[in-house]
Parts: structure tokens; sequence; C-alpha cells
């Protein structure tokens, strides 16, 4: 096992009050979205703490570690040996290769770089081993401090379906279902049955919205049922299934909860995650607009009571459904540090992760209940390697070849592990940052969270960005009206970016003509003088011809003392701007609108890429002459895609169900890719024999490759 050191010159910087107490309270500073750490420096905690994960919440630890003035050791695998995470550290220590079960979670060399670098606590993170009780036990036994709950806690809520008896025996309201582990596809069918559909097939030890299917049919059982036991064996180690009755159209809003080791607990108001896709959340918000302050508290209540029933002492949270009704439903409870915490720190103020490194060493809270406040509001958007256009977001891989945090904008904080230059790979979760919004309403908060997407700069990996953009203005989210079901609501035919509208498309299309004149009239020029000293006055009018979504539109462009005015379809747009054109960001005034576009390419040809309002744009600016003679070149013709299969997504082939010389049926599975530990059925377009199979099971693939040819 390879370690190193981080030893720079100075290790410390000191502190002007590092001696003085500093006492706890709830604040925040200019709406700047951030928490504080309030540390009293005669709280004697940890010298050394060992964080037990990667990426982003790695770095999330490490900056509070810092600030209460720990020493800290990063755990990492041999391609993740230049990550953030590893950098900030104090120390490092490479765990194993690249797999997540031969690094994060091979508990023997975790334990083993405890030992060799003297840790004396270990905060897990979430994901991994957070929620391990073996990994917990074990850490006891070598009297190394877990930053989380005690091993029963842990058992008692990572099991679902022990889990649901205790929330039942603790007077919290429960969904109906099987209160059994589901032995096999038929017995499933049998109970989905006596529920009644739809249902809910979920694991047992799982959570993150892996090894969950919705069913609808007995078909539908069967399959949810192979595939939710697959993913829980991949993803937890444990293959046990429950079913309960799905309540359909739910909100998803989950408690926040802190506890001591002294009796004490806590809720910290609620956070609304019912965007999701795949049942995994992408935009989250405190607090939530559906909630009444009666309903608030009788969740807050409820999640209280059911954390001192396990006797937990952490940060922890309860996952109620919520019906239009408000009728609420617990889910499950997270014994782990949540994703989305960022947004109930802004509201709060409080540091989570400092609680957490409190609590561990046995400290009673701070806080009473009627301290907690809810100040202001907090919208976090998950920003993901994913193609949006694919299933709302398959996962994508490649190298950050640029890359911008929209971190100088006020109320707007990025918690990443990322930089320009990492990669994202096929082996872990796609996140690239969360993004965080807060403001002193839901109306501000909304408003920066616009701007931040449209200034964040990320190049070289598909993202998510116009699905996010797109979420947050539109007219049912902004209402508040909302569901797990929004997606599929609003995109029944899945996502297809942002909807031109004909001010949009004009707005489009002046900026991309100005853009166009000004990168001609800058290669004119070196040094701010015309290259040729002899050449004619620079020209001030231009006819020009843009395509846009296979339409054409005929331009009259004219250029006074930096502006551009546009006449577009018999309509007149003035843009006007810095024209940076080295700039990844493009900021312009569009008829006295402020706007933010990015120019992801430009070919000499004319062809341009622009992310306008969040979605990229594909236009081609040509000259009347060139525009007259382009309609003789040929096009090319589309690829047949019902004859052949593509994979839609990088990742790892766990099964081919077929052979050459097989017939199959259109919606007949053909192979399963899984990625990012989600499975994914391939299924065949049409009625055919199959010609050729060009993957195997165990081989990894890229997003295109081609896997089954169809005759």
């Amino acid at each position: 096992m390879a370690a190193y050191t981080i030893t720079p010159t100075f290790q410390r910087v000191l502190h002007a009050v590092k001696r003085a107490t500093l006492h706890p309270r709830c604040w925040l500073l200019n709406f700047r979205a951030q928490y504080v750490t309030t540390h009293d420096w005669n709280e004697k905690t940890f010298d050394k703490i060992l964080i037990a994960n990667r990426g982003e919440i790695a770095c999330r630890v490490i900056k509070t570690c810092k600030k209460m003035d720990i020493r800290t050791v990063a755990v990492h695998s041999d391609v993740d040996s230049s990550s953030v995470h590893v950098k900030m550290a104090d120390e490092a220590v490479c765990v194993g290769p690249a797999p997540t079960s031969k690094s994060y979670l091979n508990m023997d060399a975790i334990m083993d770089a405890i030992r060799q670098t003297g840790a004396q606590a270990v905060h897990p993170g979430y994901g991994f081993l957070s929620e391990n009780k073996e990994f917990a036990r074990r850490l006891a036994a070598e009297g190394v401090t877990f930053i989380g709950p005690d091993t029963h806690a842990i058992q008692a809520m990572g099991d679902k379906i022990e889990s649901k008896l205790i929330a039942k025996a603790a007077r919290v309201n429960t969904i109906p279902g099987f209160d059994g582990v589901v032995k096999d596809a038929e017995e499933a069918v049998k109970i989905a049955r006596e529920l009644g559909y739809p249902v809910m097939i979920k694991a047992s030890a799982g959570g993150g919205g892996k090894g969950m299917r919705i069913a609808w049919s007995d078909d539908e059982t069967r399959e949810g049922f192979r595939f939710s036991s697959q993913e829980a064996a991949s993803s937890f180690g444990d293959d046990r299934l429950l079913i309960e009755k799905y309540i359909d159209n739910p909100r998803h809003i989950e408690i926040q909860v802190l506890a001591d080791k002294h009796g004490n607990a806590l809720w910290l108001n609620e956070r609304e995650c019912s965007i999701q896709r795949r049942n995994q959340k992408v935009v989250e918000e405190a607090p939530s607009t559906f909630l009444d302050p009666a309903t608030r508290r009788a969740m807050g209540e409820q999640a209280v009571s059911l954390a001192k029933a396990v006797q937990y002492s952490s940060a922890g949270t309860v996952e109620f459904l919520v019906d239009s009704k408000k009728n609420f439903y617990f889910l499950e409870m997270n014994t782990r540090l949540q994703v989305e915490h960022p947004i109930t720190e802004c509201i709060t103020g409080l540091d989570l992760v400092q609680q957490m490194i409190r609590i561990a060493k046995g400290y009673k809270l701070q806080h009473k209940q009627e301290d907690i406040p809810i100040n202001g509001w907090a919208i976090e958007s998950r920003v993901y390697a994913e193609d949006p256009y694919k299933s709302f977001g398959l996962p994508s891989i490649g190298r950050l070849s640029q890359y911008e945090e929209p971190v100088r904008l006020s109320g707007v904080r990025v918690d990443s592990g990322i930089q320009e230059g990492s990669d994202i790979s096929i082996y872990y979760d796609p996140m690239i940052s969360k993004l965080v919004a807060y403001g002193a309403s839901r109306a501000d908060a909304l408003k920066k969270m616009e701007a931040a997407l449209d200034n964040y700069v990320i190049r070289g990996v598909t993202h998510n960005i116009p699905l996010l953009r797109e979420i947050i203005v539109h007219p049912r989210f902004v209402a508040g009206d909302i569901s797990t079901n929004f997606l599929p609501e609003v995109y029944p035919d899945g996502f297809k970016g942002h909807p031109l509208s004909a001010g949009d498309r004009r707005e489009l299309l002046a900026a991309a003509a100005a853009l166009h004149i000004a990168a001609q009239l800058r290669s004119q020029r070196f040094l701010g003088e015309q290259r040729v000293s002899a050449a004619a006055q620079e020209r001030r009018h231009w006819e020009l011809c843009l395509e846009l979504e296979k339409s054409v539109h005929m331009l009259a462009v004219s250029h006074s003392r930096g502006t551009y005015t546009v006449e577009v379809d018999g309509e007149k747009v003035e843009v006007s701007g810095e024209w940076n054109l080295a700039s990844a960001l493009l900021p312009l005034s569009i008829n006295g609108s402020h706007k933010v576009l990015q120019c992801l390419t430009r070919s000499p040809a004319g062809d341009i890429s622009l992310q306008y309002l969040g979605t990229t744009f594909k236009v081609r600016v040509l000259s009347v002459l060139a525009a007259s003679l382009s309609k003789h070149m040929p096009e090319k013709l589309p690829e047949d895609t019902s004859s052949i299969l593509r994979s839609p997504m990088p990742g790892t082939v766990v099964g081919v169900a077929v052979k050459p010389g097989d017939t199959v049926a259109v919606g007949q599975e053909i192979c399963v890719i899984e990625a990012m530990k989600m499975q994914n059925s391939m299924t065949a377009a049409k009625t055919a024999k199959v010609k050729s199979v060009h993957c195997k099971t165990g081989e990894t693939v890229g997003e295109g490759d081609l896997l089954v040819e169809l005759e």
C-alpha cells in the first residue's frame, strides 16, 4: 500500500482569533449561500480524521476539518491519485485499483490506512461504506471513532424491512406493504396482486434510487424483481427485496435530524426532493413550497421520534412520501450525511459536518428546537456528466478540457471534487458538482440559480445543465406544482432541450450573426490596426443567410460603435457586448436585456455552436453566395437504427441474451448494460433475425459502440 504526506512549508495558518471562544449560533452573511463553522477552541475533538470517500463529499469534509484545525487523511484508488480531495488532504493513501470493490469498498485496505496514518476517527461521507455496519463495527474494535451513528442504528435503519417495523412501533406513518423478504419473482407477483398495482419493488439494503422499480403489471413485477435484485447485489452486496404499495404522484420530502449521545434530538426543517429521474434526485430545495407549519412540525416530530427509537446519534435524514392532501408516509432513514445537505446548511447556518464531528466526540447538541430558523430559500441542482436527452440522463465520460464554476456570483455555492483536467470515468458516480443558489426568497434563489447555470462552463463531457435550466424556469416548477412524476409528465416524449419561441429564435439568430461578424472584423485587425493599411474602409453592412433547426433565415446586419443591429424576420434586434472571443462566456445585451451565452465551437465555414438558455444550438452562418451554392452539396444519409443496436452510454455488458441466427421480437431484450451501478436493458426495435453480435458479457463498451446487428 502506497502512502505519502503533503508537507507544505507551513502546515497551518495561525488564526488571529484561534484561542478566542466562538459561541455557536445560526446565521448567514449577505446571503452568500454559506454555512458558518463557529468552533469553540476549548472544545477538544480529534487530531486527525480519515475520510473514507472521494470526490466532492471528501472535499466538503476536509474544508470543515481545516476550519476546526483537524489534520485529514484522504484515501484514493490508483486512478484518483491526482484528484482534488487528495491534494486538499494533509496525507493520502492509495487503497487499491479503480473498481470500487477493490478500493473505496475495500475495508481491509482502509483499515490498514487508518493504522498507518494514526487517524483517530473516520468520516464516511455518503455512499460506499457510510451505512455499512460491519465497517463501523471494525472501527469500534480498533478504538477508532466512526463519525456517524452506532452499529445498532445503522442495522435497524439500513434494513428497510426492519426500519419499517420500528417506524410502526414508534407511531410513524408507514406505507402499506409486505413486511418481509420477497423470495422470488412469483412470490413478488402474488404480493403485488394482493396489494394492488402499482407497486414499488426496492432493495432492503438500498438507497440512492438503486435497486428500485415501479411495476404496473405481473410482467413488470417479474422484470423489476430481476433487475432490482441484480442492482441490489451489485451496489450493496445484499439482494433482498421488499414490496410496497406505490403512492402515485407523490412528493418526496425529507426531514434532516440531528441527535447526540445524550438523548437530545432536533429536526432541522425539510428538503423538497420531488424532482427525480430513475428514483434519483435532480433538483432539491429548502424549505418546501407545499408544507404548512403544522405539517412541517408533525413530520419533524415523527422524524425525531424515530431517531430516538433507535438511539440515533449523528446527522441523519428521514424521508417521507407526501400525497396531495398532505398525508405523509415514512419511506426510509438514511443514517449518513445526505447529498443535498448544503441547502439545509444555507437556511439554518449550521455546519452539519462540524455537528457530526462534535457528536461523535460525545458533546451535547448546542441548540434547542426553537433555535432552528428558516432563513431565506436554497435550491440545489445536481450537475452530472450525463446526456439529458437520453432517459433524462445517461452517463457520459471524458476529460474536463475547460471548467469554470460560477462562484463569483452572489448567493452561489458550488460543492465539487473536480477541476479542469479531471477525468469522469465509468467507475464512479458521474456527479460533477452540487450547485446551490441561496436568496432571501424563492424567487430570488431561482433567479440566482438561472444565472449560475448560464455562467457555468463545462467542456469535454456531456452535462445535464440544459435539463436543469429548463426545470427551474418551467411554469409548474416556479408555481411549486411538482411531484416525483414531474419529468415524465412535463416531457412525456423525453427531454428535447429548450423550445425556442419566436422571440428566442430572433435573439439566437441575431447573437450568432453578430458573433460571426465580430470574429470577421477581429481577424482583419492586428494590435488594434487594420492588417493591410491600404485596405478599404471597414464594412458596416452585411447580408447573411442563417440555418437553424432546418429553417433558413435571411438577415441584414449593420454595425455601429460596438452595437450590431440585426433585422430578423422583419424585426430589428440590437446586440452589444465586449466580444471577447477568447472567453468561455459571452455576456451580451440583446434589446437591452442581459443574456449570457457560451460559444462552444466556431469554424471558418460558419458553423457555430451556442449555448443559449442552457441548451446548445447549432447555427450555420453563410454569405448569400455560399448559401446559394450549399444546396448543391449532397446530404449524408442517416443510419438505419432499426437494424443495429448501439450502446447509448459507456458501461459494462453484464448479459447477452441472443446469438447469431436467433429471431427476436420487437421489445425483446438483447443485452444488459450496467453503468454507475444502474442496469439498462437494450431491446430490439423490430422483429428480425440476429445477423451478428459484437459484444460479450464482462466487456467494457463506449457510447455509440456497436452491440448487435439485425438482418
